[in-house]
């Protein structure tokens, strides 16, 4: 019998038994409602939670987050110390190894990360195969889930050492991959990664780089990029986490786990939210649109893009620090055309009851599009250039899961809501049903699809 003060009394009122259920950790196991019967043949209770909104699926030491306080912590280091203080390789080695690193081990790491930058050349012939205007995230998609086939050793993931290997080129080469994609789309040759610049410049470089000898990327756009890669590098149990944790489950490569990971990314509703920051503050155009554009929001006519988040019931503590780097690259870069209507629609929404009962403050995508539109980023690399971040982060997450002995591979239950038995009728005997008909005459009717 469990403690009383940490347990859960449950009275099942069509039986009218009674139910202690231990409390660990703030939670209940689910399995423990499958002790609630109605009789022997009862499979038991099972809980119901549509979008995982209060239901927990593993136990993690990587990445604290409180909503209501507007707390976000890696290791238990808080966001702004790191983003003051760090640097994108080092919160990096601080997520998947569990701690900061001292002199000597960042200098073997950063050192490992920048002699596994190089793809193999026939990736770079894979991403010459894509149409010329194939979005750069089902590029990235396509060629992180490619690696696993350059790299057997990577499927065995019992051996720590190999893992590790994995780790070190996935986090290296995802910056790659990336400024391929977009090179691809530009239709401009691809450049060879610079191991004499650091993680983001190398990156700058490869992105932008044209006819000079070398690039050398301004420190404030560098620095600026860097911070923003931190800002994103893990979030806790978000979608394409989930799938990453999800997928490495049934024990595959990571490769094939974070093409997963970052095909989640893609979806308009987790990667693509500053893009539409940035669709929303061009709609409105002018400081002087905001009221009106607000006062349509209000009235369900428009959503207010980049305020309020899931999670958070407070200020985003990432936007916060994004609102710093902003004014730092727009010193170098000048004032984004947009930034004086952002910011006369954050003054406006902030001053609004309206918005203030509901929590809608500022996130971190309110910020994100802006910079990376100033920095150069076509709107189509905002969720490559959130996958590069997040590549850490979904790595150490992998790893965790994978050496957690409770973790089984991930099988959610289902209530089951359709028939009953039903007995197989003949052609000739079965009812008309409308909709199958009516789908069918549509797709009868529609002109045939030009081949490509």
């Amino acid at each position: 019998m469990a403690d009383a003060s940490e347990s859960l009394t449950v009275t099942d009122n069509r039986t009218g038994q009674t139910y202690e259920l231990p409390i660990e950790e703030g939670a209940i196991r689910a399995s423990a409602l499958r002790l609630i019967k109605l009789n022997d043949e009862d499979p038991g209770l099972l809980s119901y939670d549509p979008g995982y909104i209060a239901t927990a699926s593993c136990r993690s030491a990587i990445t604290f987050i409180d909503g209501e306080r507007g707390i976000l912590r890696y290791r238990g280091y808080p966001i702004e110390e790191l983003a003051e203080h760090s640097s994108f390789l080092e919160v990096a080695y601080l997520l998947v190894s569990g701690e900061l690193p001292n002199d000597q081990e960042l200098a073997l790491w950063v050192d490992e990360i920048k002699h596994h930058t190089l793809v193999h050349e026939n990736i770079r012939k894979f991403v010459d195969g894509f149409h010329h205007d194939a979005h750069p995230m089902g590029i990235l998609i396509s060629t992180v889930a490619a690696l696993s086939t350059f790299y057997p050793d990577a499927k065995d993931i019992d051996d720590a050492a190999k893992r590790r290997l994995q780790i070190v080129r996935m986090t290296a080469k995802s910056a790659t991959l990336a400024a391929l994609a977009f090179r691809h789309a530009m239709g401009f040759p691809y450049v060879y990664p610079d191991n004499d610049l650091s993680y983001t410049g190398n990156f700058l470089s490869m992105m932008f780089k044209m006819a000079e000898l070398k690039l050398k990327p301004e420190p404030a756009l560098e620095r600026g990029l860097d911070v923003l890669f931190m800002l994103h590098a893990d979030h806790e149990q978000n979608c394409s986490t989930s799938a990453m944790r999800q997928v490495g489950s049934s024990r595959p490569d990571p490769y094939s786990a974070a093409a997963a990971a970052v095909a989640a990314l893609y979806g308009p509703l987790h990667g693509g939210a500053n893009e539409q920051v940035l669709r929303m503050l061009t709609e409105i155009a002018r400081p002087e649109n905001v009221a009106g554009y607000v006062a349509r929001a209000k009235d369900g006519k428009r959503r207010l893009m980049g305020f309020g988040h899931r999670v958070y019931r407070s200020y985003d503590p990432r936007g916060r620090v994004a609102r710093q780097v902003a004014d730092d690259v727009f010193k170098v870069t000048g004032i984004n055309p947009l930034l004086e209507t952002a910011l006369e629609l954050e003054r406006v929404a902030l001053s609004d009851d309206y918005f203030l009962s509901r929590q809608l403050y500022p996130n971190v995508d309110f910020y994100t599009g802006m910079i990376y539109q100033a920095m150069g980023f076509p709107v189509d690399m905002f969720p490559v250039l959130f996958a590069i971040g997040r590549m850490p982060g979904w790595l150490a997450q992998w790893e965790e899961n994978l050496l957690d002995e409770e973790q089984k591979i991930n099988r959610p239950r289902q209530l089951w809501v359709g028939h009953g038995i039903r007995h197989y009728v003949p052609m000739g005997h079965r009812a008309p049903y409308a909709g199958t008909r009516l789908a069918l005459q549509a797709a009868s009717a529609a002109p045939p699809r030009p081949g490509r």
